[in-house]
């Protein structure tokens, strides 16, 4: 029986967040069960203690620096908090993502069996479908860092330079695990036969071919592209899985406002009318208009965010792609 200096102990432990403390006195408490006689008892307590130090392991943000050097340049990182449930997803892509998740917590397991987990992930469609954030989602379901890959910094003038900044990024893969998001990948992608092509790409794509084939990190690499169709078709077989993004349709339309208008108070709105006249937007562009509807609702005193409101924000953003197109 544990002593109450003991129990006191292990209470104070966890309060403060002391966890190697909280541990040793859990550990110290099967010690004096088995002591006692109780082997059964302290052995169920010491298989507890182990698989909660292991889920506590898996779920902690691995520790990193900000990036240093050139490398500072080229990459920017964050610790993402979103999870799955915060997207609107098809059920086919919900189950592939599933699947990944599935792989990269038990990674260990998979890789005692002689065997890799899906980490190069290729993300195609329209902008505002989803692809960036799908890394989000990715880094904090996995309890990774996330790493964007800052193009604009990646892609020089001078010849050999750019294939040199690749390898460096390269080499952070290999030594930090985390996500990597090569956004807009069209831009070092694009086909090598292409007629405004120049040696450069050329030369950054047989590099960035060459990296991924080498590469046997535990890290994730993910590549998002609204323009599919301009890739090298060498680059598909390079990647894992390829998972297409698509507008939503009229449920999915339903899903999103709903899940972004679950803060604030709405009025009685008919769904399917609504659906039909947001049909052709991203759920980018849902967001926005939903916070545009509950904005609209706090600055005119209202409780209630309106079927109006939101139907004005949504033709509103309708009106924003004419414009732009």
């Amino acid at each position: 029986m544990a002593s109450a200096d003991q129990l006191k102990a292990l209470l104070q432990s966890h309060i403060k967040g002391d966890e190697s403390q909280f541990y040793s006195i859990a550990m110290q408490l099967a010690a004096h069960e088995a002591k006692v006689g109780h082997g059964r008892l302290a052995k169920e307590l010491r298989e507890i203690i182990d698989k909660a130090k292991s889920e506590a392991n898996r779920l902690q943000p691995i520790p990193l620096t900000k990036p240093r050097g050139e490398l500072s340049g080229l990459l920017s990182v964050d610790y993402p908090k979103l999870r799955l449930k915060d997207m609107v997803l098809s059920s086919e892509i919900e189950r592939r993502l599933k699947r990944l998740i599935k792989e990269h917590a038990q990674i260990r397991k998979i890789r005692a069996h002689g065997l890799s987990p899906r980490k190069k992930l290729l993300l195609i469609g329209p902008p505002g479908t989803g692809k960036t954030l799908t890394a989000s989602v990715l880094a904090g379901e996995l309890g990774l860092p996330l790493f964007v890959v800052r193009l604009d910094s990646l892609m020089t003038k001078f010849m050999g330079e750019t294939a040199g900044k690749l390898r460096l990024i390269f080499d952070a893969i290999t030594q930090t695990r985390g996500v990597y998001l090569f956004d807009e990948f069209d831009s070092i992608g694009s086909q090598r036969g292409m007629a405004n092509d120049v040696g450069e790409i050329r030369r950054v794509l047989n590099s960035f071919l060459q990296m991924t084939e080498q590469d046997d990190s535990d890290s994730l690499l993910i590549a998002a592209t609204n323009h599919p169709e301009l890739l090298d078709r060498a680059l598909f077989r390079r990647f894992d899985d390829v998972i297409e993004y698509h507008l939503p349709n009229q449920k999915e339309i339903i899903a999103a406002l709903k899940s972004k208008l679950a803060a604030f108070k709405i009025g009685r709105i008919a769904w399917t009318k609504v659906a039909q006249s947001a049909e052709g937007l991203s759920y980018g562009d849902l967001t926005r208009a939903s916070e545009d509807a509950i904005k609209d609702a706090i600055i005119h005193n209202r409780d209630k965010v309106m079927q109006s409101d939101l139907t004005h924000a949504l033709e509103e953003r309708k009106q924003l792609h004419h414009v732009q197109d």
